[in-house]
């Protein structure tokens, strides 16, 4: 599809996505959800890819639902949409929210949804929805117990409020923040890094990551096994082991 409100692009084996309305400091709306479902269904999809980064386009990630839009009535969005949250983070890619400025309300959700947070000194992070009467969406309070736990949760939740990068490194929400300045050299760094990574090695490690949270012990460490065991037949693990021993950086095929 043509999108609007998104960029969309593909390089080296990683995806981006960036919420474009930049104008509206990338607040949601309809047309938005739709271009963004579409976008990382397709991602997801994508053999080729091994990251996805979901950002957004100028000083802000995503500070929720464009009110403004809402309020003029540019809504409701398909119902299907508000899957998102699970895309990012069931697909087999290693998916990383890269936050700058505003991350509130649904944008929260989904940067929460993400495997990895990466955030410059401008962040500002907020749940928001108690503020105007809502409840929550984008799985904000399934994600946020799990990475802060749950009494901080539903602090956060329950008395809504603005805080920093340096709070959001504290709680754990975010893996590290960067000076402005910094901050596109430190996430190209890091999409680099995983790129470079083993490919079979970051599906299957995405994969145990995922059904550790459906399984019983002794079910998942079976399911756990089998992936390592392939892992270690690979052609990919074989060149590690050798580049390990040759001292040089080992080149992975995905086979």
């Amino acid at each position: 599809m043509a999108y609007e409100t998104i960029l969309y692009e593909k390089a080296d084996h990683a995806a981006t996505i960036a919420l474009n309305r930049p104008e509206g400091r990338n607040g949601i709306v309809p047309r938005m959800m739709d271009e963004l479902w579409e976008a990382v269904q397709d991602a997801a999809a994508d053999k080729s890819l091994r990251v996805l980064v979901l950002r957004g386009q100028g000083r802000d990630f995503c500070p929720g639902a464009d009110l403004k839009a809402y309020v003029a009535g540019q809504g409701p969005t398909r119902p299907e949409t508000f899957g998102i949250s699970v895309i990012l983070h069931e697909c087999p890619l290693v998916t990383v929210a890269a936050i700058k400025g505003a991350c509130a309300g649904a944008g929260l959700g989904w940067a929460s949804a993400c495997d990895l947070r990466l955030c410059d000194d401008t962040a500002r992070f907020n749940s928001a929805f108690l503020d105007v009467g809502m409840s929550g969406d984008m799985g904000g309070t399934w994600f946020l117990p799990r990475i802060l736990g749950a009494a901080k949760a539903r602090e956060l939740y329950f008395l809504p409020g603005k805080f920093d990068a340096a709070e959001a490194v504290r709680l754990g929400l975010v893996s590290r923040v960067t000076a402005e300045a910094d901050f596109e050299a430190e996430l190209a760094a890091l999409v680099t890094r995983l790129v470079n990574s083993s490919p079979l090695a970051l599906k299957g490690m995405k994969a145990n990551f995922i059904e550790s949270e459906r399984m019983g012990l002794a079910e998942f460490i079976a399911a756990e096994t089998a992936r390592h065991t392939a892992c270690g037949r690979s052609e990919d693990s074989r060149e590690a082991f050798r580049a390990f021993v040759e001292k040089r950086r080992p080149v992975f095929q995905g086979r």
